[in-house]
């Protein structure tokens, strides 16, 4: 006794399909998200991969500590007389530095969506264009104040005081964080013209390491050879050191914190277009 293969004609399937297809397209189609909200959700992806990846925060958060602890008690006596002086001076300089580094990351991550195929899958969604960089941006910006704040505990604990307050020391770091932004899309732009991540790293920090530490960071410009002075003068660095210092210590004036702002709203306004204009063309 044989028994044929029994197979279900097409005929049957098609209302179920219909039936389907009836469903969706009667279904309401959500409306696509606007620019900010967008931009807010790439910039919380940016918080939740720290969250799984904590050891991106090391760097950040242990290397400023010792750099004050290193600078302040072997050079705190030669340079400014005695440690705790010195350590008045230094801090608002450390700060700065510790973000403008963390600025790297921001073209390191870029780069690695890029290498890695993510940014393919963000061009496929029915988003703003530019909302995965701004998102970048805005997420580095706003986890800024925690890589500070270990630098700005260790200081208080060695005996760190601000003339300003606890107000004056906000003041400050919300000023770094306004020029990170700028200098953040100087390296986004890095991050889509060179080939990986490494290379934007090393870029990055051969970059800045001439402007950190030919600025006023550590030492005063008047103790420097002319043509150093003169150089550091200029340091757009030094600019914001020098304005971070006076509102900790509450003497800031407001052409100090103008050029700052100024200086970040043309980083701003040159770099982010740019980074725009390379990642369109990189589809």
């Amino acid at each position: 006794m044989s028994t044929a293969p029994t197979t279900q004609p097409l005929d049957a399937e098609e209302p179920a399909e219909r039936a389907l297809q009836t469903a969706l397209s009667a279904a309401a189609r959500p409306p696509p998200p606007g620019p900010l909200s967008a931009a807010v959700t790439f910039g919380w992806r940016g918080m939740v991969k720290i969250k799984h990846v904590p050891e991106q925060l090391l760097d950040v958060t242990i290397t400023p500590v010792l750099f004050l602890l290193m600078f302040t008690y072997l050079f705190g006596g030669a340079v400014a007389g005695s440690t705790s002086e010195y350590l008045q001076y230094l801090l608002p300089g450390i700060l700065v530095q510790t973000v403008l580094f963390t600025c790297v990351y921001s073209g390191v991550g870029l780069n690695t969506d890029m290498t890695k195929g993510v940014v393919d899958r963000f061009r496929s969604l029915p988003i703003w264009r530019p909302a995965p960089l701004v998102g970048a941006v805005l997420g580095d910006s706003v986890a800024t104040p925690w890589r500070q704040r270990s630098s700005c505990c260790s200081a208080c604990v060695m005996g760190f005081r601000p003339g300003a307050g606890a107000l004056g020391v906000l003041a400050g770091m919300l000023l770094v964080v306004v020029f990170a932004f700028g200098l953040s899309w100087v390296f986004t732009t890095v991050g889509l013209l060179v080939r990986s991540p490494s290379a934007v790293m090393n870029t990055g920090f051969m970059a800045l390491f001439p402007l950190i530490f030919l600025s006023n960071i550590f030492v005063a410009p008047s103790t420097l050879p002319w043509a150093l002075e003169a150089f550091v003068g200029l340091n757009p660095i030094s600019h914001l050191v020098t304005a971070t210092r006076a509102l900790m210590q509450g003497g800031a004036s407001a052409s100090e914190l103008a050029l700052v702002l100024a200086e970040a709203a043309a980083l701003t306004a040159v770099f982010a277009p740019l980074t725009v204009r390379l990642y369109r063309g990189k589809g």
